[in-house]
């Protein structure tokens, strides 16, 4: 009767054939150890984090960066994510957004507002550039002038390709 075995020794992993009682025959020898075993396994979790691209991100928190970004939009586009923490809808559409944002900060500069943080700013922000208030929104400035705005399910990371 053939018998298949994976035992550790010394913190290696063998697979091993049992022929018979007499006879142990080694099939292979990974150099794996047992931590590594583990390293291998990944939850959901850890594979959402492996998919998703790491956005430049520029966190929006003083009222006075509104003027810096005014003059930043007139050497090259920058963007505003306003997100709602508490929001399901805004936390999957820039989960979307994180997965498909492909632009670095030369070619764009990118905010990023937490609307329960900062409610004062996204007023200024809807006030300022005549833009109505909504979560999740995305808004577009170049040449200090809003050029683009999303928002829900319309904010596409494509979108800002075309704006460059």
């Amino acid at each position: 009767m053939l018998n298949i075995q994976i035992i550790n020794y010394r913190c290696k992993i063998f697979h091993i054939i049992d022929l018979d009682k007499n006879n142990l025959i080694i099939i292979s020898l990974q150099k794996t150890t047992i931590m590594g075993l583990f390293d291998r396994i990944k939850s959901q979790r850890d594979i959402a984090k492996e998919e998703i691209k790491e956005v430049p991100w520029h966190m929006l928190t003083k009222m006075s960066q509104l003027d810096e970004i005014v003059t930043e939009s007139k050497s090259k586009p920058v963007a505003i994510f306003k997100h709602s923490t508490s929001c399901g809808i805004s936390r999957m559409v820039l989960k979307n957004f994180e997965k498909d944002y492909s632009l670095n900060d030369d070619q764009l500069k990118i905010y990023f507002l937490d609307l329960k943080e900062y409610r004062d700013i996204s007023s200024e922000i809807a006030s300022r550039f005549k833009v109505t208030h909504e979560s999740p929104q995305m808004i577009v400035i170049k040449n200090e002038s809003v050029v683009h705005h999303d928002s829900h399910q319309s904010i596409d990371a494509g979108h800002l390709s075309k704006l460059i």
